[in-house]
């Protein structure tokens, strides 16, 4: 999910492990998987970082089946450009050195064609750099550190969804729009880069667009907590007017339970960015009226849809074989395998049908747009993705026993994203009342 870094401040020593034997490194066997572009693969190899185990797994499994199914669709459809794929799976759980070095095993060794890394942002800020160093096309298909593309440059990574600016930021003028003269907030985040990050964010819009906001309490429980009865007492003692949480995964399952059973929902409308991957889970626990995020325009019942068609294709094909509904991992894979499969059929056609290189594969991805479940994304000249997202407010309905959303707003990604060359820091400063006046209609919630 968005900035799942376990470590906090990530340096770049896990990025250059071993990067003394680069210089050799390119010259063993698959590790110039098109070098030459001289013949069409046998397969096309993918390379792809997700949790597979831990909390985060509740992000990372989805993320897999996802592949899995699309995969396998790809190649019930003949491949792409004529070329069937196959994934390797390399699980996140272990922390950073251990995907460094699977990032390195699956390029040299395993001589895969592209990689997918991956849910952590620790994670993404490590294989960024790598995907330069071994010039290895690499997706970063869920991260949200919006730091990687705005600190540095690459021309081997690119993102293929939205980073954590706009996916606060549009949570924020939201909460500005349906509830404008809230006077206090309390947040309770977890206590690591994400949760950190995100909530300088959300403060610094916040004190841009409606400043002397009084800030109740900033609480940060460890990552990975199940207890919050201590943030809870302190916050009902306090009574904001809005809780923000940026928290994911069981951490935000088991505070939404554990603030259902004290009344903490009857007493402050929350606002949860992340909260769209946790409803099924929690079920009804979430009451009606809260404020919740999709990490972009994520969600089986979007009320507009490009193409409703392939959203319902997608959806129920998910449905039919996992037994759930997708969540918005889902989607952020289904991002990845599109963009991989428009920008391999892009950079074959330039080359009137012959295999790119590595760098040609790269080059494709810039300015790069590719049909998502629920619209298009297009790939900056930066490298970021921009995506549209969708907040709501949640709903109950005898149609579905988990919240759905109703009060819909799908915001255009370019209104929502730093603009290219500039930090988040400092844009969100620039920001002036009049944005949350043009914000689009809501679209209700239809069963």
């Amino acid at each position: 999910m968005a900035g799942t870094g376990r470590d906090g401040i990530v340096t770049r020593r896990e990025a250059l492990i071993g990067a003394g034997a680069v210089a050799g490194s390119l010259m063993l066997p698959g590790a110039g998987a098109w070098a030459q572009g001289a013949a069409k693969p046998a397969e096309l190899k993918v390379g792809i970082a997700t949790y597979l185990s831990g909390p985060a797994s509740v992000f990372g499994v989805p993320g897999r089946q996802t592949a899995e199914m699309l995969f396998d669709e790809i190649n019930a459809a003949g491949g792409i450009a004529g070329v069937k794929v196959r994934p390797i799976f390399v699980d996140e759980g272990p922390g950073v050195d251990h995907v460094v070095g699977e990032y390195r095993r699956l390029v040299q060794s395993e001589g895969v064609h592209l990689i997918f890394a991956a849910i952590s942002s620790a994670d993404c800020i490590a294989c960024a750099p790598l995907a330069d160093e071994l010039k290895r096309p690499t997706l970063l298909w869920d991260c949200g550190t919006q730091r990687i593309f705005e600190d540095n440059r690459y021309s081997y990574a690119f993102r293929t969804q939205a980073n954590a600016t706009p996916e606060i930021l549009a949570a924020l003028l939201y909460l500005l729009k349906v509830k404008p003269d809230f006077k206090s907030i309390a947040v309770i985040n977890q206590d690591y880069a994400w949760g950190r990050d995100s909530w300088d964010i959300f403060r610094t819009a916040m004190n841009t667009l409606k400043p002397g906001v009084k800030v109740s309490a900033e609480l940060f429980p460890r990552f990975g907590a199940t207890d919050f009865s201590t943030e809870i007492t302190r916050v009902l003692a306090l009574r904001p007017d809005v809780v923000l949480s940026t928290s994911w995964g069981g951490d935000l399952d088991a505070l939404i339970r554990q603030a259902s059973d004290r009344k903490l929902f009857e007493r402050a409308t929350f606002v949860m960015p992340l909260a769209e991957s946790s409803l099924q889970r929690v079920g009804k626990a979430l009451p009606a009226g809260h404020i919740v995020g999709a990490r972009g325009d994520h969600w089986f019942l979007h009320p507009s849809p490009a193409d409703p068609e392939r959203l319902k294709r997608f959806s129920e094909s998910y449905r039919a074989k996992y037994n759930a509904w997708p969540i918005y991992p889902c989607f952020h894979m289904a991002q990845a395998v599109s963009a991989m499969k428009a920008g391999i059929e892009k950079a074959v056609a330039a080359k009137g049908g012959g295999w790119p290189t590595d760098a040609e594969l790269a080059a494709a991805f810039k300015g790069l747009e590719f049909p998502s479940p629920t619209a298009s994304v297009r790939i900056r000249e930066d490298g970021q993705g921009l995506e549209n997202q969708l907040i709501g407010t949640t709903l109950h309905s005898d149609k579905y026993p988990f919240p759905v959303l109703t009060d819909m707003i799908v915001f255009p990604a370019e209104s929502v994203t730093t603009p290219v060359g500039q930090k988040s820091a400092d844009w969100l400063k620039t920001l002036t009342p009049d944005i949350v006046a043009k914000l689009p209609q809501a679209q209700a919630f239809k069963s």
